[in-house]
């Protein structure tokens, strides 16, 4: 049996779908995490800058290599492979403030054509048994464009939802749905919590530290799941 991940950031899967993806892969599945806003701009500036260096990272890093690195760690903890697509984040793409990450897609933003035809051929060849992708908790426009291209080239798959997360935490709107419950056991939930520290550049701006992080997902009894058709 085949999974694959479809992650909006390098940390989306681990964070919001870490539990599930240590479980299948324990249970002999061929589990694979596709994070498809992985590329790299030279020599950032402003807001796509400013994002770098608030996570106490100079200009001189190069922060997508670094968050690769990371994705990679998280990855092998879970016993999942990593494939990284090419496309930018938001902050290169025109949204030059936090507020607009979270507000309507800009016009011409048509990078959910491109990242819609580079799943289609992922998933042509892995063959998947199931998908799993965003739900969009916290209205991330990155997010939105990943569930947009997963609507597009997944329709003869199965596609599970996964609860953003840390947006979870703040935004119950799909809590009464019926969901799809993975029930986390201690070792699912180390190698998820093992998973979320490997992103060591997030931490201190999602959580205030790994110590918060752990702390929080030992809180944590169960990941929920919505089927993409309820959406």
């Amino acid at each position: 049996m085949k999974l694959l991940a479809i992650s909006p950031h390098l940390d989306d899967a681990a964070f919001s779908a870490g539990g599930l993806l240590a479980s299948r892969v324990d249970q002999g599945w061929d589990v694979t995490v596709a994070t498809c806003f992985t590329g790299n701009v030279a020599q950032p500036t402003g807001f796509a800058l400013a994002c770098q260096v608030d996570k106490g990272l100079g200009a001189e890093i190069d922060y997508m290599a670094l968050r690769r690195a990371e994705d990679l760690a998280a990855c092998e903890a879970l016993g999942a492979r990593a494939t990284h697509l090419p496309f930018l984040e938001a902050p290169h793409r025109g949204y030059v403030s936090a507020k607009m990450l979270f507000a309507a897609r800009l016009p011409d933003d048509r990078i959910v054509d491109d990242v819609a035809a580079a799943l289609a051929e992922l998933l042509a060849a892995e063959r998947p048994d199931l998908v799993l992708g965003p739900v969009c908790l916290g209205n991330h426009v990155d997010h939105h464009v990943v569930l947009e291209a997963i609507r597009r080239s997944c329709a003869d798959h199965t596609v599970l939802l996964w609860e953003d997360w840390p947006y979870a935490d703040r935004e119950d709107r799909v809590a009464a749905m019926p969901a799809v419950i993975e029930h986390l056991t201690p070792e699912t939930r180390a190698r998820r919590i093992a998973a979320c520290a490997a992103y060591r550049s997030q931490l201190g701006f999602q959580f205030g530290g790994v110590e918060a992080m752990t702390e929080r997902t030992e809180r944590i009894a169960e990941e929920r799941f919505y089927p993409l058709q309820a959406f």
